[in-house]
């Protein structure tokens, strides 16, 4: 029988009030509260605390706090992955993120999701996983839905609402969020 947390990662239905989950959960409630109370000159405290949150990556991130987070072992960040002020992952499923990916203030990720019928989502919720590839640079207060992917060397819009998958080398931006143009290889703009 699968434990509620293998479920959980899975994608399947879970109680998030099993003894186990909710123990995890506080676990990075309070690193991300130290982290969120550390001093800006801090630097190799902060290190410490993205390598005891993060599945992996955290060696090299670099994340302006406050930032919060459901788990934290969920998510695994490639090479200097940067997460600007007030960003937010909801990590009941894994966040796979590419090397050199970029977020804005406020960005928010999610995985958790809930059931439609009323009655089922009073005990029960599940997730669908997020991957962003490398080199992808996400705008300010964009929120990324349970199950999107993004290709690498993509550009979201701020603000936009990524519900379905979208390519990589691409423009998009919007609500919901759409592919506006490819991104060959130019300079900037």
């Amino acid at each position: 029988m699968k434990t509620e947390r293998e479920k959980m990662l899975a994608g399947e239905l879970y109680d998030a009030l099993d003894p186990e989950l909710v123990k995890q959960r506080e676990r990075a409630r309070e690193l991300c509260f130290e982290l969120n109370s550390s001093r800006p000159g801090d630097q190799q405290i902060r290190k410490q605390f993205f390598k005891d949150l993060f599945g992996s990556g955290g060696e090299t991130v670099w994340l302006e706090p406050p930032f919060y987070c459901d788990y934290g072992s969920n998510i695994y960040l490639g090479n200097r992955v940067y997460f600007n002020f007030n960003c937010v992952i909801l990590d009941v499923c894994e966040v796979q993120i590419g090397d050199f990916t970029f977020f804005g203030p406020g960005v928010h990720i999610y995985t958790a999701t809930h059931p439609l019928n009323a009655e089922l989502r009073r005990s029960q919720e599940f997730g669908k996983p997020v991957t962003i590839g490398s080199d992808v640079w996400v705008g300010g207060s964009a929120i990324i839905c349970p199950g999107a992917s993004i290709g690498s060397k993509t550009v979201i819009g701020a603000g936009s609402v990524v519900t379905k998958d979208i390519p990589a080398g691409v423009l998009a931006a919007g609500n919901p969020c759409r592919v506006i143009r490819s991104l060959e290889e130019t300079i900037d703009e």
